[in-house]
């Protein structure tokens, strides 16, 4: 085994840190044109991490976070509220790393039927992010276990429109790619040929399953997701694929009861750092310093995500204790603001659909809400009627 220094100094660790060389290259050949493909070496790495100093410390506080979190929405009454523009504002996040101008208010919009101030291509490419969520989510709920078949399943999601969709959804690839350049020779990265993929991507499912050892559940999932990047099994959608397999380590690794939380958003905030670390891992053996950032954006996001709960629930509370002084009126217009709880822009005819009123009373309790302030409508036209919840998407925008 080969080892390698480090070229700089990591918060609470010595300069002389021994760290394992993470993988080989391997010389590859297309069209005439010859270049080097890194194969990860398996998971977990050796020398083995060791947690101490600084990392112990993030560890511990990402941990508590994560807990608080979890506190809270196995205390809501209905943790589902939230689920619906939580899954899709990390499907927005992550999409937008990938280069997509289309907002959270812009999916609503494109699900109510309304046409988004965004290319079509942008707006559906997030729709199939969320799709590829919940069909993953509602797989391990069934009891399926986190697999490569559910990884390629859920890739067929991801691609099944959009700009991918000749990109063999569901498919681990049959040849080449690369990242950052016009081919493998110019390439910033070039992923295991082809022939590499299978094997590493077993060994991979064998790591999430604690083979050959145990892994802590929040470093698994940090680990995880470097090595399925560097793998980057697909011909497209790899970077959106491995976020959703951190969401999907969480939740089998019994850390979050629901996908609620968007590491996502982390990275896009931190979006050239987060680029600079996967790559820092596969030329240096510096998981230290990927462990650091990524523990950063558990405990933050973890953090961040509780606080925005407990302001959209203060703010749930104010809005209805302001209907509910409305007297006879308040019954209908109540209707409605659960319903804009779980979906905060919504169409008469998606309104109707949920509550079982029908278009004349739900025009009538949108006009009360209007009138407090509570909602907007947003189109501005005569046909097509949009209504916001605008103080909620205000939180969630943030």
């Amino acid at each position: 085994m080969e080892f390698q220094l480090p070229k700089f100094q990591l918060r609470g660790y010595p300069y002389h840190v021994i760290r394992p060389v993470t993988g080989k290259y391997n010389t590859v050949s297309t069209a005439g044109e010859a270049f080097k493909a890194f194969v990860p070496s398996p998971l977990p790495p050796e020398p083995p991490i060791v947690l101490g100093g600084t990392l112990e410390q993030l560890h511990a506080e990402a941990l508590v976070a994560l807990g608080r979190l979890d506190g809270i929405t196995s205390l809501l009454p209905d943790p589902k509220q939230f689920l619906y523009t939580y899954v899709r504002k990390e499907a927005v996040a992550s999409s937008q790393i990938e280069g997509t101008q289309s907002s959270l208010a812009d999916l609503l919009a494109h699900e109510m039927e309304s046409a988004p101030g965004v290319p079509l291509d942008d707006v559906r490419e997030v729709s199939d992010c969320v799709a590829a969520y919940d069909y993953a989510e509602h797989r391990l709920t069934d009891g399926f276990p986190l697999s490569l078949r559910l990884i390629a399943e859920a890739h067929a999601k991801l691609l099944a429109s959009g700009r991918g969709r000749t990109q063999c959804p569901g498919e681990f690839r049959r040849s080449q790619n690369w990242t950052g350049g016009s081919r493998p020779g110019n390439a910033r990265f070039v992923p295991p040929p082809p022939d590499e993929v299978m094997t590493c991507m077993g060994l991979l499912e064998k790591f999430l399953h604690d083979d050959p050892v145990r892994t802590l559940p929040l470093i698994k999932a940090a680990l995880a997701h470097v090595q399925f990047e560097s793998i980057h099994p697909f011909l497209d959608g790899n970077g959106r694929v491995g976020r959703l397999l951190l969401t999907l380590i969480l939740r089998t690794e019994g850390l979050l009861k629901y996908p609620i939380l968007h590491l996502s958003l982390f990275f896009k905030e931190h979006r050239a750092r987060y680029y600079e670390l996967l790559q820092d891992v596969r030329v240096t053996g510096n998981w230290e310093a990927w462990l650091d950032f990524f523990l950063q954006g558990v405990r933050d996001m973890a953090t961040r995500t509780a606080s925005d709960i407990h302001r959209s629930l203060d703010l749930f509370e104010r809005d209805r204790q302001r209907i509910g002084a409305l007297g006879r009126r308040a019954r209908s217009s109540l209707l409605i603001h659960d319903q804009l709880k779980r979906q905060p822009l919504a169409s008469i005819t998606a309104l109707a659909a949920a509550t079982n009123l029908t278009p004349t009373t739900i025009a009538s309790s949108l006009g009360t809400l209007r009138s407090l302030k509570i909602v907007r409508e947003v189109t501005g036209g005569s046909y097509g009627r949009l209504y916001a919840y605008d103080g909620y998407l205000a939180i969630l925008a943030e």
